[in-house]
This record gives C-alpha cells, structure tokens and sequence, in this order.
C-alpha cells in the first residue's frame, strides 16, 4: 500500500446515520488512501439506532440500549478513515466541481474534494436524541420515568414510529391505556394501500390500542400537566403523557449556504438522478434529506449507496456517472411490541405479512445485530 502523503484530498460524509455510516464503510474499502483521505462528520459521538429507538426509550431491556448506541472506531476497513465530531452549519464552495470547505459550529473548517451529505432527519419526542453521550443517557432514562409513570398516554402522530410506540408500551406495561391521534381517517398515509392500513388498524386494536381519528393536537402540554385538548375542541381530561409522534424533518438546513436554491420549499435537497445537488458537481445527497417521492426509510439506504458512491467515485476519476438513481420498491414492515405487527411490500400484487413474519424480520430484534455487523461490531 502506498505511504500517505501531504497531496491527499479530503472526502466528507455530513451524517453518522443510517446512511452516511454506511457509505463511510463502502468508500474506507473503495477510495485509495494514498490520494484520499475520508472524514465522516457527525454530531454525536455514535451513530444511533433510531429503529430500536422507541423500546430503547420505553423501558430497559438490558443491554439494549448500549447495543444500539454504535462507535465509529470500528467503522473504517483497515483504519481507512476517520471521524471528527461537530455540527455542520455552512458549506462554502470554491468553485462548482472544485471542492471546498464544510463549516462546523466551532469554526473549524474541513476542506472536501467531494462531499456527500446524509445528514438524516429532524424527529420530535422520545427519539429526539440529544448530542453528547450523558445527555442521550439522562434522556433515554428520563423518557422510561415518563412512561412508567403515566397511566393514560397519548400519541399524536398515527404513523410507524406511533403505532411501534404503542406496541412498546404495551408490551412493556399491558394495563396503561394508549391513544394514538391521528390527522387523517386512517393509520399511515396513502402510499399505502388501504386493505394494508385496515389491517394495522386491526392488529393495533387488537393490542388493546385506542385511535382518534380526523384530530390534530396543537398544543402540547406542559411537563407534570394532565389533559389535552384536540383542534375541534374535544378534552381528554385524565391524559397524563402527550407524545409527538408524528413525522420528520429533513436535517438540511445547511446545505441553503449553496444557495437560495438548493432546497424545495419543503427543506428537501434537490438531486439529479445521480444523487448529485443539482448546480453542485462533486457535492452528492442521500438519504432522508433528497427531494424524490418516496417513503423515508432505512431499508432504502443500499439502493441510494448503490448510485451516490460509484458516482462519488467516478467524479474523482474524472469520469462520467453512470449510475442513475430509479426509485426503490415501498415496503414496511411495523412491528406493534416483539411478537405483533404487519408489513407490505410493493412486489407482483401487493404482499402483506402478519405478526409471525413481522416478529422475524423485524419485532424482535429490530435489525441491532445486522446494524452492529455493518458497522464492523460483533452482533
């Protein structure tokens, strides 16, 4: 192998995440470490296993939560990389398809050749981690006292990370009583077919689940507060728990530095098919923050790798990219506790499983193990 020498051009992944770990991983095997140097930048000192975040908040199941919370020092094949933790804030270009530099919050700046951001999404409630390790600690701790302390808890937000909610809590305490508010006059949203959001409404019932539907809840009580009250005015007078559990942001913000018009009125990246930010050669986008009409799901990371790397790779080379983003396949698989839920997959007419299937994929072991693996861990 060649000795590293002071010409080496950095390569910067913005996100620790699902996503941008992962490439990190793929590109440490790719990219000659002689010419490139690779730096993932995150702002927690781990990358977080958001699937598992809803148990891991819920209750202590031992050893789940430290399984979950994965370093980064085993991440890079053959020590090729390296992390540096901070919060980007700006991206300022030298020039497009001539690098420049990321901005972190402390005034550091890393200079990239290439850069991908993967910086993921912005969440409310219990899976709102914070950023330091004690903090993410005293938040999963003070998050299991909430709800071992509430008797009559509300969820407000009637997708996935809602309905995995409840089947946490219930799992973990069969006797609290649940709601779930939900805006629309079904569980999930219409990307799905409604005979598959019939179905998790059933099963989530059948948990012993409450659901409101056609609700919104606007303002969220204070800490220690009982009662909420919904946008139609209805009072519900003994809850004693309101948790957002409604959909995410994307954690894009910076990337506007590029320019007024790098974002949709969303918040959303704007991409070419190559996952490149449109007017930004060398500057690529994956993950939750990409503007293309698809659910925001781990499960899609390995086709978005798929096209941004090889592209990445390609524009160091000097070289065309050939690889062009298509779209994925919608699927979602939500377990409701360790051994209920359904999943649908969007292949031939339409596939739904139920609890035994769902348990197996995913329920009871919300794929730590493989997470672990990826990132060079033990299972």
């Amino acid at each position: 192998m060649s000795k590293k020498n002071d010409t080496q051009k950095n390569v910067v992944i913005v996100g620790g995440g699902f996503i941008g770990s992962a490439a990190a991983r793929e590109l440490s095997q790719k990219l000659d470490p002689a010419r490139y140097k690779l730096i993932l930048i995150n702002k927690r000192p781990y990358y977080v296993h958001l699937i598992a975040g809803a148990r891991v908040t819920v209750a202590d199941e031992p050893g789940l939560d430290d399984r979950s919370l994965i370093p980064y020092d085993k991440l890079f094949v053959n020590g090729n990389g390296s992390f540096l933790r901070g919060n980007v804030t700006a991206i300022e270009e030298s020039a497009p398809g001539k690098g420049g530099v990321v901005v972190l919050d402390d005034g550091e700046r890393v200079p990239y050749a290439a850069l991908l951001l993967a910086s993921g999404s912005s969440w409310s409630g219990a899976i709102n981690f914070p950023e330091s390790d004690d903090e993410v600690r005293e938040h999963i701790a003070e998050w299991r006292k909430k709800y071992a302390a509430a008797h009559d808890i509300f969820l407000v937000g009637g997708g996935a990370v809602g309905i995995e909610t409840a089947g946490e809590i219930k799992d973990a305490f069969p006797n609290k009583k649940v709601t779930i508010v939900q805006s629309g006059s079904m569980l999930l949203n219409s990307t799905y077919p409604d005979k598959f959001r019939k179905n998790i409404e059933r099963r989530v019932r059948q948990r012993g689940v409450n659901i409101i539907f056609n609700e919104f809840v606007d303002e969220f009580p204070a800490p220690g507060a009982v009662g909420v009250r919904t946008r139609s005015g209805k009072e519900f007078l003994t809850a004693d728990l309101v948790v957002p559990t409604f959909g995410a942001r994307p954690n894009a913000g910076f990337v506007a530095s590029l320019g007024s018009d790098v974002l949709t009125d969303a918040g959303f990246v704007k991409i070419k098919p190559t996952l490149e930010v449109v007017g930004h050669p060398g500057v690529f986008a994956a993950g939750d923050i990409m503007d293309w009409k698809e659910q925001k799901q781990a499960g899609k990371a390995p086709a978005h790798i798929g096209v941004a790397v090889p592209n990445l790779l390609s524009f160091l080379a000097g070289q065309p990219q050939n690889k062009a983003y298509k779209g994925s396949i919608e699927m979602v698989v939500i377990p409701i506790g360790k051994y209920h839920g359904a999943g649908y997959f969007d292949v031939l007419w339409g596939i739904s499983v139920g609890n035994w299937v769902t348990s197996i994929l995913k329920g009871r072991e919300l794929f730590v193990g493989k997470a672990r693996t990826d990132r060079g861990y033990p299972a």
